[in-house]
């Protein structure tokens, strides 16, 4: 799964909050509307502006972020 931001910094602000992500598979969702998943995010940037690529778990509750590990 695709964490579709800048940061782990900027994701944990965003607890109490919708997810936005892109699903990576074809078979069954990675998303859990309740539930701890793992999730990376996928820096393109061709000139080199130093972004980071992270990874995180995050657990979701009733579709809202509750924990950003």
């Amino acid at each position: 799964m695709i964490l579709n931001y800048e940061s782990k910094k900027e994701l944990k602000t965003k607890i109490g909050e919708e997810l936005n992500y892109t699903e990576t598979t074809f078979f069954e969702p990675e998303y859990k509307s309740t539930g701890t998943f793992a999730g990376c995010n996928r820096p393109h940037d061709p000139r080199g502006t130093g972004k980071r690529e992270f990874f995180a778990e995050v657990t979701m509750k009733d579709d809202k972020i509750v924990k950003v590990k």
